[in-house]
């Protein structure tokens, strides 16, 4: 059951959390009616749409750390610059193909789609690591790794099929959301990406985050 855990979370101040909810909502206001697709739009968003009722729902028993909601609301805006341009062909994808091929990195497609899967992993493994602390018995160690890896790819081998039956209902008008860019191996960078973002986020955030759990 959630918040039965003896676990504090040190949550954002009151002003942190307007600040994000806010520059979320607006962003995601912005997009809708700058949207090309609105219907490519509405499934990249939808987690969000969903994500916020749900968070202001539960808040007062169960405030996520603040650490978490700095990601989750990076994570949003990402998900967001997505569904108003759709991934192959966003601005700031088209700049970061341009910056790595400056550097000698052949990049040919927009690569926003790798940065969404990369984020896929990166702020679900903060996630799945925060509830099964908090609301499990399990504690730091191998066990906590292996199962907050395995929760990300279970998501991210989800998306893939979402995005499956996504083609199958919609065909080629759900071209724009599925952005394989031409790429057979699409699926496969995908849920790799997922998983090499929720390994370095790990490796990054551990600490900061037992810290916020007051585990430390």
């Amino acid at each position: 059951m959630l918040g039965t855990s003896s676990l504090i979370a040190t949550p954002p101040t009151r002003v942190e959390a307007w600040l994000l909810v806010s520059t979320v909502c607006v962003a995601l206001i912005w997009s809708l009616l700058a949207a090309g697709d609105r219907m490519t739009w509405f499934m990249e968003v939808m987690w969000i749409i969903v994500g916020i009722p749900l968070l202001a729902w539960r808040w007062k028993r169960f405030p996520l750390t603040r650490l978490l909601c700095w990601l989750l609301a990076v994570h949003a805006l990402v998900l967001i610059h997505g569904g108003e341009y759709t991934y192959a062909q966003t601005p700031l994808g088209f700049w970061l193909r341009d910056a790595f091929n400056a550097i000698g990195v052949a990049v040919q497609r927009n690569p926003w789609d790798r940065v969404g899967h990369f984020m896929q992993g990166f702020v679900p493994a903060i996630l799945a690591r925060e509830l099964l602390l908090r609301c499990t018995p399990l504690r730091r160690g191998g066990w906590l790794v292996y199962l907050v890896l395995a929760v990300c790819l279970s998501f991210s081998a989800f998306f893939e099929l979402i995005e499956w039956w996504s083609a199958l209902a919609f065909g080629a008008d759900a071209d724009a959301f599925l952005a394989t860019q031409g790429d057979p191996w699409d699926t496969q960078w995908d849920m790799f990406t997922c998983l090499i973002g929720a390994s370095v986020s790990l490796l990054l955030w551990s600490r900061l985050h037992d810290r916020q759990l007051g585990q430390a």
